[in-house]
């Protein structure tokens, strides 16, 4: 709206200056940016990154198998966390050294941290493994994906209405540097004459 305002007010004024109007469009340009351009990259960035992560998801539900695994001994210390995200990482308690089957039916060992306050040899738990019976982290699952999507949009929206704004300012900036420019080159030259009575100035 000052955009529209500063358009109006200078229309037929005989001290708007180049610059000002200059300045009034680039304000009313930058504000259509904002309003159009910054929310249609939100919406391709966030579409792109919706298809890409539902991709990944379908990938991971089908290549990843919650398998049981059975405590062979406690082991001392932690290990770090392989999926932050994951409920049964944060409620990990114990590492322990346990044994599982991976879906070809091949037998894995090996330190894993196991959702058990006191873990004792027999006990089962669950842990998530790749086709080969490797630990991996969960799957992602959809509702996720979709988040993280709708994240990735909003931010890529933000940073595009940042970006035209800083080039606004920037631009601004250097209009008034012109300007003031301009106005030291105008006193300059009426400076020698300035409050003579017999010059023409």
């Amino acid at each position: 709206m000052r955009a529209l305002g500063g358009l109006w007010r200078w229309r037929h004024n005989p001290l708007c200056r180049a610059t000002d109007l200059a300045e009034a469009w680039l304000a009313l340009v930058a504000l259509l940016l904002i309003a159009v351009a910054a929310p249609v990259t939100g919406w391709l960035t966030g579409r792109a990154a919706q298809d890409s992560l539902q991709r990944s998801a379908r990938q991971q539900q089908h290549t990843r198998h919650l398998v049981t695994a059975t405590v062979v001994r406690e082991l001392g210390g932690t290990l770090p966390e392989a999926d932050p995200e994951s409920s049964s990482a944060r409620e990990s308690h114990s590492r322990v050294l346990a044994y599982w089957r991976a879906p070809d039916g091949t037998r894995r060992h090996g330190p894993v941290l196991a959702d058990l306050k006191s873990p004792h040899r027999g006990d089962h738990f669950r842990l998530w493994t790749d086709s080969r019976g490797r630990m991996t982290t969960r799957p992602l699952d959809a509702a996720t994906a979709t988040t993280h999507a709708a994240l990735a949009g909003l931010g890529a929206a933000l940073l595009t209405a940042a970006l035209v704004e800083t080039g606004r300012r920037v631009t601004v900036w250097r209009l008034v540097q012109r300007r003031y420019a301009r106005w030291d080159q105008a006193w300059e030259r009426a400076g020698p004459d300035w409050g003579k009575a017999d010059t023409s100035s």
